[in-house]
């Protein structure tokens, strides 16, 4: 299926696309005047992490744009690499033994491909307990088979923790795709943008609110940088912000707002637990793969509780 062709046809598509655009041109002209004026050509910490992650945004949204105008195989295959790459973040921090190598092996080499294949030729009955059940009941028989007994209960559900939010949440974007929504044909991946939309929308916001703002800290211990204010501003204007996308989606002004907030409390809520994974590790950033944004699963925190439950209201309110 390749739907590009005729959402590039369609206004509301074109005013997304022209919208993002002119944002991370707005950026980079702020970041290169601020650089010019502020830091006058010269290191400066601040300055130039923002133009990095200003940098970094270009490469992702490129990355996205390209897969939608392919269509949905592409979207798929560059879903499943940002999979592995999170997996791979995630098993690098994670205590494991050379008795977990069969496991692992598995988890990278059969599960995550087959998880995305599953939604490539959008079986719903296996795709959504493939993973939670069968993966997850398979993973401990060979790690036992081994016979190495060290801290096996860890080991084992540090395994099935990566493999849930690394590949069974993040594959729900993909799965955006195969849901069949009367009067909506050919318009799926428009669901996907939206989520990114406004996932990543109200992290920004909630950043920008909380340096203009911020006060009071919402889990000092977990991330000290998030603030009451912030997280108040950001959801509010995220939320504001769902609402304006309503013509790109099946969804009522109102459904839209109450989503895109349901969406940007489960995105932050997700990415308080992956600060607590981080904090339990040590590690400030999940890995160094993206310039100015850490790791693949810096950028994947928030989209990992988001998206398995924007897709399953979807599914259960507006698919017959």
């Amino acid at each position: 299926m390749s739907t590009m062709p005729a959402l590039l046809h369609d206004e509301m598509t074109r005013w997304l696309f022209a919208g993002t655009l002119a944002v991370l041109l707005l950026a980079s002209l702020i970041g290169g005047v601020l650089k010019w004026r502020v830091a006058r050509g010269q290191p400066h910490g601040v300055i130039d992490n923002l133009n990095s992650r200003i940098k970094a945004w270009w490469v992702m949204v490129a990355l996205i744009g390209l897969s939608f105008v392919l269509g949905k195989t592409a979207v798929i295959l560059l879903f499943t690499f940002m999979s592995f790459a999170a997996l791979r973040e995630y098993i690098t921090l994670a205590y494991t033994r050379a008795g977990d190598h069969m496991a692992m092996v598995l988890m990278f080499y059969v599960a995550l491909p087959m998880q995305y294949f599953l939604i490539w030729i959008e079986w719903y009955g296996l795709f959504s307990i493939f993973i939670p059940v069968h993966v997850f009941l398979v993973l401990p028989i060979l790690a036992s088979l081994r016979g190495d007994t060290t801290r096996f209960l860890e080991r084992t559900a540090k395994m099935q923790w990566g493999l849930m939010i690394c590949v069974f949440c993040v594959s729900h974007v993909p799965a955006l795709l195969t849901l069949n929504i009367p009067g909506y044909q050919g318009r799926e991946l428009l669901l996907i943008a939206y989520l990114i939309v406004v996932v990543q929308g109200s992290d920004v916001l909630q950043y920008v609110w909380g340096k203009l703002l911020g006060r009071r800290k919402v889990a000092p211990e977990l991330s000290p940088s998030k603030t009451v204010e912030g997280l108040v501003g950001g959801v509010l204007s995220a939320t504001l912000l769902g609402a304006a996308l309503y013509p790109i989606t099946p969804f009522t002004p109102w459904q839209s707002a109450l989503i895109a907030l349901a969406i940007c409390l489960m995105g932050f809520l997700g990415g308080l637990v992956m600060s607590a994974i981080k904090r339990d590790r040590g590690v400030k950033d999940w890995g160094t793969l993206i310039e100015g944004h850490g790791g693949m699963l810096d950028r994947l925190d928030s989209v990992v509780f988001a998206a398995p439950m924007f897709f399953h209201v979807i599914r259960f309110w507006w698919v017959p």
